[in-house]
């Protein structure tokens, strides 16, 4: 790499807030989980300040063996960007950050072979250093003092949901906080003892209910699947009214669980406004939907679209081609900086108000309602709908 490369490269991952990261600790939790706490300098503790339930995008590129080299950064290999709910660090909550001791906090987990999972997993070690993006996200807790939190979590949805436990429970002792854990066995869980001991750090305001699908537990209610059987008993069981102002509902976990658990809050009387989501996998069927009232006919991915993105204050033209499956993949073209991580209207990283045209957009689930209100879409999901689409990612 020229020394213009390597300029060209900084400039590049300054402008789209990616930075080098220490790594602090690897802590196993599982077999397949791993803690990650990662150095934050104190020059970037304001580009890294974050809200409970807010994540963080790491990029990392693969090797030819697929699992990612020393660090999981360089110039090499395919660039894949995941991302990690940020998870609070064990123990009371501190005080202001003394000089270089800020951290952050994520955990991952293995899915398969191959990937940013697996190198974590097996590889990765304190003094290796990780790409990561601010953090994101509308996924945080509801300004209501004095509120009934109630966290619907499977898997590796604790992460947030732990913080923003832990972030109540300090910040408001008016509130109450109740989870309700559903894993496959308790030997699966994450983050167990640090949910026992936020629990008895806050006894009488912070209720837990485990459930296991896998294993027989002292009762039928915390046995098999969160269904819309179960649910009922388990909210009342927890004092939890789903039709009061006051109770506010907070859903994570994978889409079988956040779907059936949303639709039975619904039914049981809890307003949209009251029930917050993320999703950590999506429905491959999920059909699409107009992203903005009254769109128009569409002119197909393949229809030469014309898009005007405007980011960091600058504004570029791309247009759209038949190999585009949406409209990020236009502007990446144009602008490699563009925001993005999962692809897949989960994380939000890519969120854009639409200023110009319609579109047509697939999975929103990173979007709240009055987010959608308001213009704004994800553009890794979405296609034109127009002939022209004017998008916003400063916005």
């Amino acid at each position: 790499m020229t020394p213009r490369d390597g300029a060209a490269r900084t400039l590049m991952e300054r402008m789209s807030g990616f930075h080098a990261l220490p790594v602090r600790r690897v802590e196993r939790l599982t077999e397949s989980a791993v803690a990650v706490t990662l150095g934050v300098p104190d020059a970037l503790a304001t580009t890294f300040a974050h809200r409970a339930g807010q994540h963080i995008a790491v990029r990392h590129r693969l090797d030819s063996t697929g699992t990612g080299g020393e660090g999981g950064s360089g110039d090499g290999g395919e660039e894949i960007r995941r991302s990690y709910s940020i998870c609070r660090p064990p123990g009371p909550a501190a005080g202001p950050a003394e000089p270089g001791t800020r951290t952050l906090r994520i955990v991952v987990k293995q899915l398969g072979p191959g990937g940013f999972g697996e190198h974590a997993v097996t590889r990765l070690a304190a003094g290796d250093t990780l790409e990561v993006g601010p953090p994101k996200g509308s996924f945080t807790l509801a300004d209501r003092p004095g509120a009934h939190h109630v966290l619907i979590g499977g898997g590796s949805g604790i992460t947030p949901l732990l913080s923003m436990a832990a972030a109540a429970l300090d910040e408001d002792p008016r509130c109450k906080v109740s989870l309700v854990y559903a894993n496959r066995t308790a030997r699966s869980m994450l983050l167990a003892e640090e949910v026992a001991d936020l629990k008895d750090r806050h006894t009488g305001r912070f209720f837990v209910l485990h459930v296991l699908s896998g294993e027989e537990r002292e009762t039928e209610v915390l046995s098999g699947r969160v269904d819309a059987s179960k649910l009922p008993r388990l909210l009342a069981g927890l004092g939890a009214d789903p039709g009061a102002d006051r109770t506010h509902f907070y859903l994570c976990g994978p889409w079988g669980l956040v779907e059936s658990v949303d639709e039975v809050l619904r039914e049981l009387g809890a307003a949209p406004s009251r029930v917050r989501r993320e999703l950590f996998t999506t429905d491959p069927a999920a059909p699409e939907q107009p992203g903005r009232q009254n769109p128009g006919a569409g002119v197909g991915v393949g229809g030469g679209a014309r898009v005007t993105a405007r980011l960091h204050g600058r504004s570029t033209e791309a247009e759209m081609t038949p190999q585009d499956p949406s409209l990020l993949a236009a502007v990446l073209r144009h602008r490699p900086e563009t925001p993005y991580s999962c692809r897949d209207g989960l994380c939000g990283s890519c969120r854009a108000r639409v200023v110009d045209g319609e579109v047509v957009l697939a999975r929103r689930h990173a979007l709240t309602q009055e987010e959608q209100d308001a213009g704004y879409t994800l553009p890794c999901q979405a296609r034109p709908a127009s002939e022209h689409v004017g998008l916003d990612f400063d916005a």
